[in-house]
């Protein structure tokens, strides 16, 4: 028996990573180099208002020497202001990176050696912090996919929603900000439990929330309406059905209902095409876990996988046990009763 062993679902089969005693320890932060980088090119503010003259009066030899003084002020004071701020190598190459997220892999390579190669000590050293970055980038976009599939199997979804940003009721700011917040209490008063992400659409650039949600009856606020438009991306008309209560306060919103595990495999699809192609961070409600904590008998392990073959590739049907007390086969319901954790 493998006690205590972590269990998470990949979307096809169940994986158990056995208990270990290691104890973890956390890794020393390297401490990061400041560098001062170009900021922004600010205006001069201290700008001076100056009365002008009429043109019927003749100024004298004291007002023509105030007048050249005031231009020669003008002059400096138009010029713009360089200032300069203190962030970490990383922060630059973050910043960059981000900014060329999607241009193609050569030019945004080019752009951040470009951009690194001034704070390095010669080019060679710069295409090496480069490409350790764009290395490190790659890993946790990878991990974060993982993550995200690991806590969408083993949740219980009913609803994909998209809210679309509307200019007459916010700023994209406030837009982002009032809906995390009003997700985040439906969250912690009713339960409800979401997956989403943030992007834009294609042409028009409008800001969209898509999401996962479970939201358990009767905690829905508002009415929910069948509103007959039409769909630009699938060129043809298609029938919403549209909450009051996000309607009144956020715009547009859309709640499709999850039927069957393959509306679900591909809404999960959907959400992982858009954080690849914006680099956009997955919000998450709490309480979305990625393993369950079973006992797992020899007799419910195909084989071992992964590196060193540290994991157990177990049957559909395995029985779920805690602290050896037989709980039942694995099931929705089972799991839900099974201990969890991250």
């Amino acid at each position: 028996m493998y006690p205590k062993a972590k269990v998470y679902s990949d979307g096809g089969h169940y994986v158990a990573i056995p208990h270990t005693e290691n104890p973890y320890r956390a890794r020393r932060k390297l401490k990061e180099e400041f560098i001062e980088v170009p900021d922004e090119p600010k205006s001069n503010d201290n700008n001076c208002d100056f009365s002008a003259i009429g043109e019927s009066e003749k100024p004298n030899a004291t007002e023509s020497i105030k007048m050249k003084t005031v231009e020669e002020t003008e002059e400096k004071s138009s010029e713009t202001v360089q200032s300069v701020r203190r962030i970490t190598k990383k922060q630059l190459f973050n910043e960059t990176y981000k900014a060329h997220y999607t241009d193609r892999k050569s030019v945004r390579r080019k752009i951040l050696i470009e951009t690194m190669s001034p704070y390095f000590k010669d080019r060679e050293s710069a295409e090496y912090y480069v490409d350790a970055g764009i290395a490190r980038k790659q890993k946790n976009l990878i991990a974060r996919r993982i993550r995200m599939i690991r806590k969408a199997n083993l949740a219980d979804f009913n609803y994909f929603v998209t809210f679309t940003y509307d200019s007459a009721l916010h700023t994209e700011e406030t837009f982002r900000k009032k809906l995390k917040n009003a997700l985040a209490l439906f969250s912690h008063r009713k339960g409800w439990k979401y997956i989403g992400v943030w992007e834009r659409s294609p042409e028009k650039k409008r800001l969209h929330f898509h999401g996962l949600f479970y939201i358990s009856d009767g905690t829905l606020p508002g009415e929910m309406k069948e509103v007959n438009g039409y769909s630009f991306s699938e060129h043809k008309r298609k029938i919403t059905h549209e909450n009051s209560y996000f309607r009144e306060r956020f715009g547009r919103n859309d709640f499709d209902d999850m039927v069957t595990e393959f509306m679900l495999d591909g809404a999960i699809t959907y959400i992982l095409k858009y954080i690849e192609k914006s680099g956009e961070k997955i919000v998450y409600s709490r309480g979305l876990p990625q393993f369950f904590i079973s006992d797992i008998m020899d007799e419910d392990v195909i084989c071992t996988m992964g590196e060193e073959e540290q994991k157990l590739l177990l049957f559909d049907r395995f029985t779920c046990w805690d602290e050896g007390c037989y709980v039942g086969e694995v099931s929705k319901e089972v799991i839900a009763q099974m201990p969890k954790c991250n």
